[in-house]
């Protein structure tokens, strides 16, 4: 049985309030390592599965959009990266695009 698209919006903005949540936590001055290596995989897994879907032919989004959408995902697999090699300390920008991503799905 498939999702209406009613249910898989309610299911991606609370896979979005997730990535949020652990990203805020991550970005705290006394978060452990472990705390941004949770905050890094969730939100690389995330996107990693919104692309693979975004880029199916069957996706109804207008194509444009998922091409934009897609763009935002790899940039935000970038980010995630520097973070996680040291050549970006905060996840700041990630949570702001994150959460106007998550509110656009209201």
């Amino acid at each position: 049985m498939e999702d209406s698209p009613s249910l898989a919006r309610e299911r991606e903005r609370a896979a979005f309030d997730r990535a949020i949540e652990l990203m805020k936590r991550a970005d705290a001055p006394d978060a452990p390592a472990e705390a941004r290596s949770e905050a890094v995989s969730f939100v690389q897994r995330l996107w990693s599965l919104l692309i693979d879907d975004l880029a199916k032919p069957e996706n109804e989004l207008a194509v444009q959009l998922r091409a934009d959408l897609i763009s935002i995902g790899l940039w935000n697999m970038s980010q995630t990266d520097q973070i996680m090699r040291g050549d970006a300390s905060s996840f700041e920008s990630l949570i702001y695009i994150n959460t106007m991503i998550r509110d656009g799905l209201r």
